[in-house]
């Protein structure tokens, strides 16, 4: 029976594809991709010829059937999204969800994403950890961060390089200033970096220095006893 392929691609450097990911693609019968030229500069670099179809956040709803029909019908399908694992933030989870519901089997490979990286070059526990991924843009945003404001586990948030600045500003009315985030910027690029310190800290940083790139923000958990010392150095 044919199958479908979740396949990681790079968020970055090219070199992390894995092998395994480079010969799914080469077997399969067509790719899935968010967007046919990013895949398509890919698979030049690969050296790969396959035929594509698009398959992103505007049109799944409408293509996750013929897609698992095409499986039923015996085809091979690679899904890929523009960068990382297709369904983290990215379209997939639809089409998985519709070929499960057929019993067609779904294979998702192991690869690139940026949240994983990001919480542990952090320096925060990552034993246990909260993927918000993308918070609301508007409504319901900062509902959600004060419900993440006594999450005791590491919060990881992605976050547009137009919102970082806004973002830490609503960390620090929800979370507090003196809490501890780092930034972590173009993670796998010529220029990434992190920045770590407190929300306050880091608020500044970003003031001085515009945000470019693609950003994760790790966000330290809820503390409770370093609340209280913190409230206790207010009223001295």
């Amino acid at each position: 029976m044919a199958k479908l392929y979740v396949v990681p691609t790079p968020i970055g450097n090219l070199e992390d594809i894995t092998l395994r990911a480079i010969n799914t693609l080469r077997e399969v019968d067509f790719i899935l991709a968010e967007d046919t030229r990013t895949t398509s500069h890919l698979l030049r670099h690969l050296g790969i010829e396959k035929p594509m179809h698009s398959h992103h956040k505007f049109n799944e709803h409408a293509t996750v059937e013929r897609v698992a029909e095409s499986i039923a019908a015996g085809h091979d399908v690679a899904l890929v999204s523009d960068a990382g694992t297709p369904g983290i933030s990215d379209p997939g989870f639809l089409l998985v969800r519709k070929c499960v519901e057929r019993d067609i089997e779904v294979v998702t490979l192991p690869g690139a994403t940026a949240l994983i990286p990001a919480v542990v070059q952090s320096g925060f526990p990552c034993d246990k950890f909260c993927f918000e991924g993308f918070l609301p843009q508007k409504k319901g945003r900062m509902k959600r961060l004060e419900e993440l404001a006594t999450e005791t586990r590491t919060i990881v948030l992605y976050e547009s390089p137009y919102r970082v600045v806004k973002c830490l500003e609503q960390l620090a009315e929800t979370f507090g200033q003196e809490r501890r985030v780092a930034v972590v910027r173009e993670i796998t690029k010529k220029f990434e970096e992190t920045v770590r310190g407190t929300v306050s800290e880091v608020l500044e940083h970003f003031r001085e220095h515009e945000p470019k790139g693609e950003f994760v923000i790790v966000v330290a958990g809820y503390d409770p006893k370093a609340r209280e010392q913190e409230s206790e150095e207010d009223e001295e």
